[in-house]
């Protein structure tokens, strides 16, 4: 976006009508904003100056008043250069903290349970996404057998996660064999993109093991089976009743968004689009028609310093930035921390 050269008056009086209307929803005319300026100028002054950020595409006036609202630019402009984002609380680190902790040893439940916090602490909706195979590595292949002829094929990431797949042979499985399958599929296949482990590897990987092939056949479509679960990104999402409170949101809005949230494989690669820490995406910045008069707060995580997953909320656009922004980076950090010291603990 071409970047505005605003007066300092107007950088303020910018930022006053975001915040006021923030806090209470209501078109913010020039008298209130009068009253919560930091320096003294008349309505007269503040009329002409909000007019003029209207005429730059900052503001809009709702046909039904005669206040100002921020337009999705004026949002944008707010966040990028006049927002102060409010810290983390010690308190409110401690209560986020004490929201993750008893699920802190479980992968699984772990990123449950920040969608479900997210939720309760926002009152809008929330996502967060498991690591996937995507960008991670295989760290170790295990075999558990589970009866005589049956064997559970299980592989690690780089960015813990772990999957598995029970396979059946035709013949009688021993701990000697079972060995083997380790030693061979940990030689060939550790420290190899996830993403690497296809069809046609696994063929390619068949046809080099020569007399062993008919053994492993079976395995080795496990372990095939295994790397592309790993590949499909999991959503976990909590909170999407909660739009139905927001009075920003119409019944159409609201709709559009439900019908997004529930494609999660659409949802999860908006999410795993935004690299780098966190990112706003308002309204038509999204890309996607669902969400256009939806922001969308999207933090991700890193397993191990390697990008492995990300955390996000959804909601109106009008939303107290500051404070959701600092509580979801606090968040995402806190997540990877605990994912990372669980990898370190295997």
């Amino acid at each position: 976006m071409q970047r505005l050269e605003l007066s300092e008056r107007k950088r303020k009086i910018l930022a006053a009508v975001v915040e006021l209307y923030i806090e209470t929803g209501e078109p913010v005319g020039s008298k209130a904003l009068c009253d919560n300026l930091d320096f003294t100028v008349s309505s007269a002054t503040v009329r002409n100056e909000m007019s003029e950020l209207a005429e730059m595409g900052l503001l809009e006036q709702p046909h039904t008043s005669a206040g100002r609202v921020p337009s999705q630019k004026g949002y944008r402009v707010y966040i990028d250069t006049l927002m102060k984002k409010r810290p983390v609380t010690k308190e409110e680190q401690r209560y986020i903290d004490s929201l993750l902790l008893p699920s802190a040893y479980d992968p699984e439940k772990l990123l449950d349970g920040v969608a479900r916090a997210l939720a309760g602490m926002t009152k809008y909706a929330a996502v967060s996404t498991k690591p996937g195979g995507s960008g991670a590595d295989i760290r170790a292949i295990q075999f558990v057998q589970t009866s005589r002829r049956t064997a559970m094929a299980i592989i690690m990431t780089s960015t813990g996660t772990m999957k598995s797949r029970v396979f059946h042979c035709d013949f009688d499985l021993t701990p000697d064999i079972l060995r083997v399958f380790f030693r061979v599929l940990n030689e060939k296949l550790a420290g190899l993109p996830v993403a690497t482990v296809t069809p046609a590897y696994i063929q390619s990987l068949a046809a080099s093991l020569g007399e062993m092939t008919m053994l492993m056949s079976d395995a080795l479509m496990a372990v095939l089976d295994v790397a592309q679960d790993l590949m499909q990104t999991e959503v976990c999402l909590d909170g999407e009743m909660n739009l139905l409170y927001h009075n920003d949101l119409g019944q159409s809005e609201i709709r559009r968004i439900m019908d997004f949230l529930s494609r999660p494989q659409e949802l999860s690669r908006l999410l795993l689009q935004q690299t780098n820490g966190l990112k706003v995406l308002i309204g038509k910045e999204t890309h996607r028609p669902e969400l256009s008069e939806s922001s969308v707060i999207v933090s991700r995580y890193n397993v191990a310093g390697r990008e492995a997953g990300a955390i996000a909320i959804i909601g109106p656009t009008r939303m107290n930035y500051g404070k959701i922004m600092s509580n979801i980076e606090y968040l995402s950090g806190s997540v990877g921390r605990m994912l990372t010291e669980l990898l370190d603990m295997e």
